[in-house]
């Protein structure tokens, strides 16, 4: 079963995969897909507002962030990470339990990184928005690190995601059931 649906005007079919045995959600995937992930940022930072810098948690939104930062002509662009790195300066943390992960994990961010970000205008991006939790902590990170966060945005909203009024989005991707129909 897929979900045919069409994203920054190309068309993509996105595997559905069990969260439990009476609900789906269509899998999307940007790693590997060049063509899309350029045209999805495109359209994004058509809708952006005036930031400083882009943030994104890893892993899924980073070629999204990459890009965006690319086309937009940004030097650098943030990274909440899974694991503290041994680069890392130190490192500021928060939990999150993702609808895709399992179990609970944390992000982090660079010390050094959330020097540049304080009093800056930080733009949030990932690939979808679910639950939200990913979102919740990116927000934490930024604002622990003194950031203004002056938007967020995704290249698809799942479920709830659809129905708040703080995201931008490009479109909504159903919840399925078993049967493989939206709901």
């Amino acid at each position: 079963m897929d979900h045919k649906m069409t994203i920054a005007g190309l068309e993509r079919h996105l595997p559905l995969c069990p969260l439990n045995e009476e609900l789906y959600i269509g899998a999307f995937v940007i790693f590997g897909d060049p063509e899309l992930c350029t045209a999805a940022a495109g359209e994004l930072l058509k809708r952006a507002p005036e930031y400083d810098y882009i943030i994104t948690a890893e892993s899924k939104g980073i070629p999204l962030a990459h890009e965006m930062a690319r086309l937009n002509g940004n030097q650098k662009y943030f990274l909440a990470r899974k694991k503290p790195k041994l680069y890392m300066t130190g490192v500021f943390e928060v939990t999150v339990r993702s609808i895709t992960t399992e179990g609970e994990q944390k992000l982090y961010l660079d010390r050094a990184d959330a020097e540049l970000m304080k009093g800056k205008r930080i733009l949030i991006v990932d690939d979808v928005i679910s639950t939200g939790e990913s979102l919740r902590a990116i927000e934490e990170l930024v604002k622990a690190a003194g950031g203004n966060i002056v938007g967020k945005m995704a290249i698809l909203a799942e479920g709830d995601a659809t129905k708040r009024d703080d995201l931008i989005y490009l479109e909504p991707l159903p919840l399925f059931n078993a049967k493989g129909e939206a709901i």
